[in-house]
């Protein structure tokens, strides 16, 4: 008998996972990197005065893109956009809301927020609680094949196992220096997270 049980043990996230940091467009590439630069070091600055370890925050994106404007089919080189991302691991979770609007107001009009998410940083205790559920529910419907077809269920043979930890994302687009002046402070919610486990087992039959 060969079936597949299902567990799932519902957690609060622990860790939160921001992607920020800055865009800046001036009309030569030495100034656009210079403004850049200025407003990340600010954000970067006001991270680790909250308490994120330079560990935590690595360069994801940097790039340098020359700006055109378009009339009538002809091309004109307006300036030049640097953009600079980086990825910030925040361990405290209860200080997202702060991370955010302080962040926001250090980096000003140049700030770009592109990502937030939520995920456990250590979900192996939940993992095995999904999997003791996700084995007596294979059990249990071994059991009703076995009791339909007049037999038993015997020794398993086979055990596969696969996982899933979601995360859940919240999407959000560049921030101005405004919109972190405004009260009151940006609302977050981290909510919680399924983790989930699925077995399939093969059982002997007698």
């Amino acid at each position: 008998i060969s079936v597949t049980g299902n567990g799932k043990v519902t957690g609060k996230p622990d860790v939160a996972k921001l992607t920020l940091g800055v865009s800046a467009e001036a009309d030569t590439v030495e100034k656009a990197r210079t403004q850049a630069a200025g407003s990340l070091e600010a954000m970067i600055k006001s991270l680790k005065g909250n308490g994120v370890a330079e560990k935590d925050i690595q360069t994801q994106q940097f790039s340098i893109q020359p700006q055109y404007d378009y009339n009538e089919g002809n091309q004109r080189l307006r300036g030049f956009q640097v953009t600079n991302i980086v990825a910030v691991t925040l361990r405290d979770i209860n200080k997202t809301s702060k991370v955010v609007d302080d962040v926001v107001r250090a980096g000003g009009n140049d700030t770009q927020i592109q990502g937030l998410a939520f995920t456990i940083d250590d979900p192996e205790d939940l993992k095995t609680q999904a999997r003791e559920k996700a084995v007596a529910d294979a059990r249990a419907k071994a059991e009703t094949l076995a009791k339909s077809a007049g037999v038993s269920v015997g020794d398993a043979i086979t055990i596969s196992e696969s996982s899933y930890t979601p995360i859940f994302y919240d999407q959000r687009g560049a921030l101005s220096k405004d919109v972190a002046a405004a009260e009151p402070s940006t609302p977050i919610q981290p909510g919680e997270l399924d983790v989930t486990v699925d077995v399939s087992i093969t059982w002997q039959i007698k």
